[in-house]
């Protein structure tokens, strides 16, 4: 039998063991791309010929523009979700982006992390970007990406509401943090390689700006993504986000 002291210890531990699976449970739910315990998004489907390069944290000028030279360059278009208040800085670099044929989304306007915001914030990060790219780019905005990956029942809600696919990816590495594209293409390829052998199309995803602020570094990023576009461009087809249409 055990004592009042060691029954409460016994319980104590019970109870924290019980918050940390309930803390990791939401951990997963809210940060994990796979997970659909909040509400479905846009992935990737059973096509694995196919192969979609989406960019994040842009439009940011010492990137973008080599960027969208070196998908010129290869006859490929791609999807890039941007922050607002960098588009509203950079307007005549996302008419760029959208007269070359390229898929613009909604990434919030300032970045933060959604699934810790309150739904007033929620929905002026993401209506103040749509409204801004739409105004810019003449067309409405189709597609959302949450910062970090970052949702919650709410964040995806908001964005439906407004008349936005949520998306997410199934091929990601720190190539905001990597110095060298090597890694950085190697890395995605084992990615891609194993979603293929799955059946799955893959959902790319690198960046051409940093949330940070605006003149962030991304140059191992843009090469690495040329060399993935010299590597499969011969046997797969790359399309922009609208090719999958739920």
């Amino acid at each position: 039998m055990h004592s009042p002291l060691a029954t409460g210890i016994y319980v104590g531990v019970g109870a924290a063991a019980g918050l940390g699976l309930a803390a990791g449970g939401y951990a997963y739910a809210a940060m994990w791309p796979a997970s659909r315990i909040f509400g479905r998004a846009l992935i990737a489907p059973p096509r694995p010929g196919e192969l979609a390069l989406t960019f994040d944290d842009g439009p940011n000028p010492p990137c973008t523009p080599r960027l969208l030279d070196v998908l010129a360059a290869h006859d490929v278009r791609a999807t890039f979700f941007m922050v607002g208040r960098y588009a509203q800085a950079e307007p005549a670099l996302v008419r760029r982006i959208v007269q070359a044929g390229h898929l613009i989304g909604n990434h919030s306007w300032s970045h933060p992390n959604l699934a810790l915001s309150t739904p007033g914030r929620v929905r002026e990060e993401l209506a103040r970007t749509s409204d801004a790219l739409a105004q810019i780019a003449g067309k409405p905005v189709l597609y959302f990406r949450p910062p970090f990956g970052a949702r919650r029942p709410c964040v995806l809600r908001v964005a439906r509401e407004l008349g936005m696919t949520p998306v997410l990816w199934n091929a990601i590495t720190s190539d905001w943090s990597e110095a060298s594209p090597d890694r950085i293409a190697r890395r995605l390829m084992h990615k891609i390689d194993r979603n293929h052998r799955r059946g799955m199309a893959t959902n790319i995803v690198l960046h051409d700006g940093g949330h940070l602020a605006l003149g962030a570094s991304r140059e191992p990023s843009v090469t690495a993504a040329g060399q993935l576009l010299a590597h499969y461009k011969p046997t797969h087809k790359f399309v922009t986000l609208d090719a999958w249409n739920e």
